[in-house]
């Protein structure tokens, strides 16, 4: 028995030596080569909170999308396609003695997770220094290729000052990932903007040039290359075939989704307001250095619960509105409208012709200024983008007109008054395109324009209710139109009080619409 004991012991330890070897040799992973980041796209976001009741939208629902995707992976990315800080209905605003301006997008997307970001055109509509404060006060990363800081002195990157000290933006960034095999990536970033907006503290170089030779320089170190742009869709086209390395383009600046593939590139557009996200899924094989996306298009709506960090965050700032729209003579969560079509405020539609909405708009300031024998809106008045659905609440008319303006009322000789209707037909495709009462009429074989089927006539005095904005010579194409110009006969007060609905164009729809839903 003594001479068999160390035999038997000998054999036991053997085994189980082998079976801790088999059990720990099955815990380790073997690196595959390939990695997957997930990046969540949302684009053209100027509202915070959910819209049509609820029922869409709301960046602390984003906020919940990203979570539920770090969940599936840590590298998990949420990226903005420009144009989040204006236009605002907040923007007209004021906390603490200053103007919002974005303030309200910066802390909610801060609060969201957001990681990087691009300028869109909406940007550079604020003054510069708003925007660097709210630069400042952001948490993300911006990306700017194109996009420059014009100061008296020079032209430089823009920066963000913080605690942390100046970090200038960066024309591309290298983002380094790795999964939980083992698997390590290089993704270089290029953010993109269509030069639409000519402030005079922003500088533009060539996008498509600047892309092409930023796209050179990454991919000698990187293992895919994205560019998120805020460009015109066929730029976005155009950019796909001048690189066609590009493992994808995530992009911005239309409102109502768009989805391509050009040669082997996947362009993503989300619905304005957060109404969806791209979810998109890159999957880097570094070994055969190959790329490939899966996009998939996810709805924000009530399925998708609130982040309770980032919706406290965004009630603060309702409840900073609803103070402020209370002293402008709002009751913003009121439904003024519990049914009907759809109204129709995108920009593509009313900036060429009528839409259901301007008619609404116009017959508003007829009634509200019902001795004018003409109302003149400009289409850029309306900056909502979007189709309203029921039911509409005082704040859809608010967000809808955020830069609100009185109803100004002038007489002016028929002259100016065929000037201005040529100028704004004439701005076809821009804000200064103009909206105006159904009894005008315009004929483009006769070249004539006509007040209740009569021709105007260039003598003759007409009164004129029309969006106070115009009288500035703000508009395009119509610095004639000002109260200096001697064909305005007559410039009537302007009433000031919220009892007089010309005092606010946004009271005056309000009531209207609300009449009509009776």
């Amino acid at each position: 028995m003594k001479t068999r004991f160390p035999f038997y012991a000998s054999l036991i330890a053997f085994v189980l030596y082998s079976c801790k070897t088999v059990n720990t040799s099955s815990t380790v992973v073997k690196d595959d080569g390939k990695i997957t980041v997930t990046f969540v796209q949302i684009n053209d976001v100027y509202e915070i909170a959910p819209m049509q009741g609820g029922k869409v939208g709301g960046v602390a629902r984003v906020a919940t999308l990203k979570k539920q995707e770090l969940a599936k992976n840590p590298n998990t990315i949420m990226v903005m396609g420009g144009d989040f800080l204006s236009p605002s209905v907040y923007n007209s605003l004021k906390h603490e003695g200053k103007r919002i301006r974005g303030k309200q997008m910066v802390e909610s997307l801060n609060a969201a997770g957001l990681d990087l970001a691009v300028f869109g055109n909406h940007e550079f509509d604020i003054k510069e220094d708003e925007l660097q404060d709210r630069i400042n006060e952001s948490t993300f990363k911006w990306i700017a290729s194109n996009t420059f800081h014009q100061t008296k002195s020079s032209v430089a990157p823009f920066v963000k000052t913080n605690s942390s000290g100046k970090e200038a933006f960066p024309e591309t960034y290298i983002m380094d990932v790795q999964d939980k095999d083992g698997t390590k990536a290089k993704i270089g970033f290029i953010g993109l903007t269509l030069p639409f907006n000519k402030a005079d503290y922003v500088s533009y170089t060539d996008e498509l040039e600047v892309a092409e030779k930023l796209y050179n320089q990454l991919k000698l170190s990187c293992d895919a290359v994205v560019a998120i742009t805020h460009l015109a869709v066929e730029q976005d086209s155009v950019l796909a075939r001048r690189v066609p390395g590009l493992a994808l383009i995530m992009g911005g600046h239309e409102h109502d989704m768009q989805f391509k593939k050009v040669g082997d590139i996947y362009i993503t557009k989300a619905h304005a307001n957060a109404k969806s996200a791209y979810v998109n899924y890159l999957t880097i094989d570094v070994k055969n250095k190959t790329t490939s996306v899966v996009p998939e298009l996810r709805m924000i709506d009530a399925e998708i619960t609130e982040d309770p960090a980032t919706a406290l965050v965004v009630k603060k700032w309702m409840d900073i509105g609803e103070k402020n729209y209370e002293a402008l003579g709002f009751n913003a969560q009121r439904v003024i409208r519990e049914g009907g079509e759809p109204l129709d405020g995108r920009e593509e539609m009313i900036r060429s012709g009528k839409t259901n909405l301007t008619r609404i708009a116009v017959a508003a300031m007829e009634k509200a200024a019902p001795t004018a024998d003409v109302v003149l809106l400009n289409s850029g008045s309306i900056r909502v983008d979007d189709i309203l659905q029921m039911p509409i609440t005082e704040y859809d008319i608010i967000r809808t007109l955020p830069y609100g303006g009185s109803i100004m009322e002038v007489d002016m000789k028929g002259s100016l008054l065929i000037k201005t209707l040529e100028a704004g037909r004439n701005n076809v495709g821009s804000g200064g395109f103009l909206q105006y009462s159904s009894a005008v009429n315009y004929n483009p074989e006769t070249k004539v324009w006509s007040l209740k089927n009569s021709p105007i006539i260039p003598t003759k005095s007409y009164h004129v209710a029309l969006a106070d904005f115009l009288m500035t010579g703000g508009e395009a194409n119509m610095s004639f139109l000002n109260k200096d110009n001697p064909d305005i006969i007559k410039i009537y007060p302007t009433p000031t009080s919220s009892a007089d609905l010309r005092s606010d164009s946004r009271l005056a729809i309000i009531k209207y619409m609300a009449e009509l839903g009776k």
